[in-house]
Order: C-alpha cells, then sequence, then structure tokens
C-alpha cells in the first residue's frame, strides 16, 4: 500500500508509524511542508497520515502552506483515502470537515491517562482497547468531533480525545507513534512549553515513563485494523 505522511516540523516525524510500515513492506513516502515540498497528488497515494507540529490551524498567515495542506486533506477525504491525523493532524482533519478547533484552558503535556469509549470499544476496528491507556499528550487545542463521527476517547484535561469517521478517517489527539528519541527531541524544541500547569509533566518525568512499547502495540494493532 502507498502511504503518505505530511511532517510540519522536522522534530514531529513519523515515529513508530515509519517502523510499522517496513515491518508490513509497505511504501511509505512523505512531503516536509516546513520545508516547502511539494505535495503529491491524492490519486497516487492509498492513505494519509498527517502528523504533529507546535503551531495551530488557523496560523496560515506564519504558515501559509497549511491552506493548500487543508485543500488536499479535504480531497484525500472526499476520495475516501484511509485518512489518520495525529494531534495536530487530527485538528486539521477536523477543520477541513467543518469542526470547530478551540484552545484549551490549560495545556496538556506528558504521560496521562485517556478513556476509550464504549463507541470505540465496540468499533469492528478498535475493540482490542481497554477501558483506559496512558498515553503521551503535547497539544494546548481542541477539536470538536465532525458531524457523523463518532467520539473515541477523552482525558480529564480534555474532553475530545479521538474520533472516527465511517471507516475511512481516524483522528488522535495523543500520540501513539512517538518514540523516546522523538519525545526527547520534542522537549528540546518545546521545552518553552513545559510549565506548571495541572497536565503539565518535567521532562524528567516524560523521559522516564515506560509506556513506549505498550502504545506500540496499540498504534501497530490500529494500523493493521484501519489502513491495511
Amino acid at each position: 500500500m502507498k502511504i503518505h505522511y505530511l511532517q510540519h516540523v522536522s522534530f514531529e516525524g513519523p515515529g513508530y508509524i515509519e517502523t510499522w510500515a517496513k515491518q508490513r513492506g509497505h511504501e511509505l513516502t512523505g512531503t516536509h511542508l516546513f520545508n516547502s515540498e511539494t505535495l503529491p497528488a491524492p490519486g497516487d497515494i492509498q492513505a494519509l497520515v498527517i502528523m504533529g507540529g507546535p503551531m495551530g490551524v488557523y496560523d496560515e498567515q506564519d504558515y501559509p502552506w497549511l491552506k493548500k495542506e487543508k485543500t488536499f486533506i479535504k480531497e484525500c477525504i472526499n476520495r475516501k483515502k484511509k485518512v489518520l491525523g495525529v494531534c495536530l493532524g487530527a485538528q486539521l482533519i477536523a477543520d477541513a470537515l467543518g469542526a470547530e478547533v478551540v484552545t484549551l484552558f490549560e495545556k496538556e503535556i506528558g504521560w496521562f491517562p485517556i478513556q476509550w469509549t464504549p463507541s470505540a470499544r465496540n468499533h469492528p476496528a478498535l475493540d482490542f482497547l481497554p477501558p483506559q491507556q496512558i498515553v503521551v499528550h503535547w497539544h494546548g487545542d481542541m477539536f470538536y468531533r465532525p458531524d457523523g463521527a463518532i467520539n473515541l476517547g477523552c482525558s480529564e484535561g480534555c474532553e475530545n480525545q479521538g474520533f472516527m469517521l465511517g471507516d475511512y478517517v481516524l483522528g488522535l489527539q495523543f500520540h501513539l507513534e512517538m518514540t523516546q528519541e522523538g519525545l526527547s527531541e520534542l522537549i528540546e524544541n518545546c521545552r518553552n512549553e513545559i510549565n506548571n500547569g495541572q497536565f503539565v509533566q518535567n521532562a524528567e518525568q516524560m523521559l522516564n515513563e515506560g509506556y513506549f512499547e505498550q502504545n506500540h502495540d496499540t498504534m501497530g494493532q490500529l494500523l493493521d485494523r484501519f489502513i491495511q
């Protein structure tokens, strides 16, 4: 399968998604939007993965490529390509589908539990999920659920953690794909966002948590069922 990812900054790549794609024999290509690379034709790919980033969905003045990216995402959705968004990627999908993206009262940064909803755990692609799972977060915005999408999860700090539309659009506010190396790079580049908030851990806490393998297992099963 031809899978293409969109990357917004140098330090937030596909992480474990790349490992999974290689293990399954998929062709994985990417557009580094921060380097002004050209988007592919939607007909040339079968699945789209949209990564995270520190910018917001409405920051088109500072990041002019956001406008073209949103159009590309919407066209892929209209063609019923498999489309997966992570963090900012999920917010961009929500925006493309007409849902609002808002600023949270407090940022959510670090390892915190999410509760998977019954709607998620009863879905054929997601019925392996546990009731609760500790995942890594790094966001200050939140999407609202697009019309027709099911609610997948919530946390104490953010009421909307995921959505799924049909069997071809999936948005996750958190980072199941994150590796320890990727988290180290995120901390190095976005350390200014780490404060004393209720839902913000310090760098040492984040790097010493041991949930990467569990999260990668969840991401692998999710990708097997959703994309494959």
